[in-house]
């Protein structure tokens, strides 16, 4: 069984969503891209994996990749809003 905390988050650009798997289930956050803009629209982390920081730990690295892009981020997923206002480390991408 893989480690939640060191699972790989991986961007799936087909389904426009970034994925951390875990044991046998997948956490996403999706998003659409625009240029030089991320929209976070939806975070689902199936019921067997809550409360494990699985969530947070893909939204992070969600945020990290948008950054590393250079791209901006609005926040439609109000998980997504709610991880940002308590990582303020993280403001710089929004617009």
């Amino acid at each position: 069984m893989r480690d939640p905390m060191t699972a790989a988050i991986r961007d799936n650009k087909p389904l426009h969503r970034f994925e951390m798997a875990a044991s046998t289930d997948i956490a996403v956050v999706n998003y659409r891209l625009e240029p030089g803009l991320i929209t976070f629209t939806h975070t689902e982390v199936p019921d067997s994996l809550r409360g494990q920081g699985i969530g947070s730990r893909l939204v992070h690295g969600a945020l990290e990749a948008a950054r590393a892009g250079g791209l901006k981020v609005a926040a439609r997923c109000s998980f997504v809003s709610a991880y940002i206002s308590r990582h303020p480390e993280f403001n710089d991408l929004l617009p």
